[in-house]
């Protein structure tokens, strides 16, 4: 099939250099190039959600990491926590 397509100049210089190494013409390393980029896998379309998960702070004698009223008035005394 005989089409025009309009590369990117940086597309168009890798594709050049690509045909040089091989040894291969322009019009393959094209088609060979867009067969590989096609028949690759493709990327899953739905992401794996990050997960957290929840550890011990390790607490302080007298701090209680779940008051964060007690957490801020200790950030403004002197020595924090």
């Amino acid at each position: 099939m005989r089409t025009t397509l309009t590369l990117d100049e940086d597309v168009a210089a890798k594709l050049k250099e690509a045909a040089q190494k091989s040894g291969l013409s322009f019009k393959e390393t094209v088609n060979s190039t867009l067969r590989k980029g096609l028949n690759s896998p493709q990327p899953p379309g739905q992401l794996t959600p990050f997960k957290v998960r929840a550890r011990a702070l390790g607490g302080r004698p007298g701090v209680d990491f779940d008051n964060i009223g007690e957490l801020l008035h200790r950030q403004d005394e002197p020595y924090g926590l």
